[in-house]
């Protein structure tokens, strides 16, 4: 599965790396995680219930950072296993581009899957993939009012924030490759970004 999108964000490049690359922060916005953790350099473990379809496990996984360049890209690599439901492995890559408006998160994800999963059917898995990015960019664009309301504040004042999903919705240090494994292990998730 190959999916590929990018969102416009109210805070800083820097702002939006920093909390792409804090575990809690991802921890809190990425679709049933129950673990988000640090085992090395670049690399991460990490814990979330899926539910696709008629499937439901608890997916573990590992993500490594490469090509990183802070704060504006890096590449992601994920492996995750949940049993007998199946596996989701792939990459991601990652970037924010400084704009007038704050800066953009863009992201392009390739993953596959295996098991029962597999035998679900693309359509279903893409819809939970998607359905996925979407919660965790609400759930994101939310903790980015809440830790940096000025500069929510002043773009709402003149009308430009806009919390929906990006435009261009088509086929972080970690966030991405969070969303990005839980897709990879749901569709092909694992979840992106950093500010």
């Amino acid at each position: 599965m190959d999916m590929q999108a990018s969102r416009q964000l109210a805070v800083t490049q820097q702002q939006a790396w920093d909390a792409l690359n804090d575990p809690a922060v991802l921890k809190a916005c990425i679709p049933g995680c129950d673990k988000v953790e640090a085992t090395g350099e670049n690399q991460y473990a990490i814990a979330m219930k899926l539910k696709i379809g008629p499937v439901s496990a608890k997916f573990i996984g590992k993500i490594t950072l490469s090509e990183i360049n802070p704060p504006a890209s890096y590449k992601l690599s994920f492996d995750g296993q949940g049993g007998v439901a199946g596996f989701g492995k792939g990459s991601a890559e990652v970037n924010l581009i400084p704009n007038e408006d704050g800066c953009e998160l863009s992201y392009s994800v390739h993953a596959s899957v295996g098991g029962k999963i597999a035998q679900l059917g693309q359509r279903l898995i893409d819809g939970a993939a998607k359905f996925m990015a979407e919660d965790f960019f609400k759930k994101f664009d939310e903790e980015m009012q809440r830790q940096h309301p000025e500069s929510y504040a002043e773009k709402m004042a003149v009308g430009e924030v806009n919390t929906q999903p990006g435009p261009r919705l088509q086929n972080q240090r970690i966030p991405v490759w969070v969303w990005v494994l839980g897709a990879a292990a749901a569709l092909a998730l694992a979840v992106w970004l950093g500010s």
